[in-house]
């Protein structure tokens, strides 16, 4: 499994032909877009940070698209997505927290979480964690602060913070979420590749990958 972060929250994963999106920025945002070819596109909240699914038709590849809760199956992929209703700004908007079982290994991927916590109910059907994404930009997402005690919680193999891309507020969400959360060492990278054995005797640990430039 090779893991890509594309900036804000958008990240692609891939096991040999099958590649996963989630969240990619659409044509509309701020944030940087990047264009990639999909099988599955996840999108969490419907938000031009998060809803870019256009963003990842690409050549011969026409996405199915993933837009709120529900259960799903796709080419031996099996996604669940869990609803979470949550301000945002001055609407309230529903927040889908997927969790994917993908050649053997459960991914969680909080998407565009506000909320502190989530419910006891949410929490067990996530199951065991093997891999965390967690939002820590802050107002109207998580805070770095509050980020790290969720990421404790849900007691992830490997946590990946969703930090963005540029300026000098994302490195000191970045600084400040490792500093909670109790890591001063991490490994930064350009790519993640993992597979399952890999996940053996990892608890918590956090890895950071850089946007792709």
């Amino acid at each position: 499994m090779v893991i890509t972060y594309y900036g804000h929250a958008s990240y692609k994963v891939q096991f040999g032909d099958s590649i996963i999106a989630f969240n990619p920025v659409s044509k509309k945002s701020d944030y940087k877009t990047s264009s990639f070819g999909a099988d599955i596109a996840l999108i969490s909240i419907n938000d031009e940070n998060y809803n870019g699914k256009e963003q990842v038709a690409y050549g011969s590849r026409e996405p199915f698209v993933i837009e709120g809760p529900g259960e799903y199956e796709v080419g031996g992929i099996y996604v669940r997505g869990f609803g979470i209703e949550q301000s945002w700004g001055n609407a309230t908007k529903v927040n889908t927290v997927y969790s994917v079982l993908f050649e053997g290994i459960n991914i969680c991927n909080l998407g565009a979480l506000a909320l502190e916590k989530i419910s006891p109910e949410i929490i067990e059907s996530l199951g065991e964690i093997d891999i965390l994404f967690v939002p820590i930009f802050g107002e109207p997402e998580l805070d770095a602060k509050n980020a790290a005690k969720l990421s404790a919680e849900l007691q992830a193999k490997i946590i990946i913070p969703m930090y963005s891309d540029s300026g000098v507020k994302s490195k000191d969400n970045l600084k400040l979420f490792l500093k909670e959360i109790g890591e001063d060492n991490v490994d930064t990278l350009d790519k993640l590749t993992i597979k399952k054995k890999d996940l053996d005797g990892k608890e918590g640990d956090v890895i950071v990958i850089n946007p792709v430039a």
